[in-house]
């Protein structure tokens, strides 16, 4: 059994997608931008919020100038709505506490802001679950980039071997592999079965109870 299991945020741990994708729609409405149907933002997701926001935006307005403007706005916006409709995936409490009861140690790495991705968790999950909570942080490169994986390693004074990560998307896989680290690919996310196969995930599960075989 491993000892440390990292778990990304968005589309693994939570349903987010209502609570982001109405977030950017707001701020595009408000400057004369089209707005997209939620299941789009299934894959304007995944990379941070810069990325996010340059995603969401019209091809021909996608300048350094625009992106920070509007992706300013979201975040204030993102803050006031993010636990409107986001809630934790059914069966993933349990899975949870029943990892923590076999005496595993708990992370979580999301490329969501570093305050957000803490008010989420301990919203949805309480405060003593987990027992190190890291979001995009000043300095620190986005997934797939493996920096964050390496942090929450060394703070927790773990191996790679004795890690696992589960994720719903390309960018987890990579990024657990980035930094030698196994993955779970998570079907009921914003992402397809296909992509995590693709990708490269070590395993495939399909509800979140399946995550215990590994």
């Amino acid at each position: 059994m491993k000892k440390l299991y990292i778990f990304d945020l968005d589309g693994t741990l939570a349903d987010s997608l209502c609570d982001l994708a109405d977030s950017v729609n707001i701020v595009l409405e408000r400057h004369g931008f089209p707005t997209h149907d939620t299941e789009k933002y299934k894959y304007f997701v995944g990379n941070g919020a810069v990325k996010l926001i340059e995603r969401a935006l019209p091809e021909d307005r996608r300048t350094p100038e625009v992106i920070q403007a509007v992706h300013a706005e979201y975040s204030k916006v993102y803050a006031e709505r993010m636990l409107c409709r986001t809630k934790p995936y059914e069966g993933i409490k349990e899975v949870l506490a029943e990892l923590k009861g076999r005496g595993c140690k708990l992370a979580v790495a999301s490329n969501k802001p570093d305050d957000c991705t803490v008010n989420v968790v301990e919203s949805l999950f309480g405060k003593d679950i987990f027992d190190t909570i890291h979001g995009k942080r000043e300095g620190v490169p986005t997934k797939p980039s493996p920096d964050i994986m390496y942090q929450i390693i060394e703070e927790l004074g773990f191996e790679p071997d004795e890690c696992i990560h589960s994720g719903d998307s390309n960018v987890d896989v990579a990024t657990a592999h980035n930094a030698g680290i196994e993955c779970i690919g998570c079907t009921w996310g914003f992402r397809t079965e296909e992509e995590l196969i693709t990708a490269g995930a070590d395993h495939i599960v399909r509800t979140p109870k399946d995550i215990l075989k590994y």
